[in-house]
C-alpha cells in the first residue's frame, strides 16, 4: 500500500522528467528544420529575388539611356568630349543588356 501511495504522490514529478525528455528528444528534428529552412530558397522568396534583380538592372539602364541622351544631345550642339561620352554610355548600355540574367 505504501509503494502505491509513493508511486502517486512521485507521479506530478514525473510529468516533468517525461516533458523534459520530449523536450530533449525532438530538439534535434526541430533543429533541423529549421536549418533546412535557412539553407533553402522557397519559389516565393526566389520570385521577389528575381524581381529585384530586374528592377535594378532596368533602373540602371534607364539612368544610362538618360545620361547618354543628354551627351548626345550636348554633342549635337558642338561638345565633342560629350560625343565620346554618348559613345561610351551607349557601350556601357550594350554590355548591360548582354550581361546573363
Amino acid at each position: 500500500m505504501r509503494a502505491i501511495i509513493t508511486a502517486l504522490a512521485a507521479l506530478p514529478l514525473l510529468a516533468g522528467c517525461f516533458s523534459a525528455v520530449k523536450t530533449v528528444v525532438t530538439a534535434p528534428v526541430k533543429a533541423v528544420g529549421q536549418v533546412a529552412d535557412w539553407t533553402t530558397t522557397s519559389q516565393d522568396e526566389s520570385d521577389r529575388n528575381r524581381g529585384r534583380e530586374i528592377r535594378k538592372r532596368e533602373e540602371q539602364l534607364g539612368k544610362l539611356s538618360r545620361q547618354r541622351d543628354k551627351a548626345a544631345e550636348k554633342c549635337r550642339d558642338g561638345n565633342e568630349d560629350q560625343c565620346q561620352r554618348a559613345e561610351v554610355l551607349d557601350h556601357e548600355i550594350e554590355a548591360v543588356m548582354a550581361a546573363p540574367r
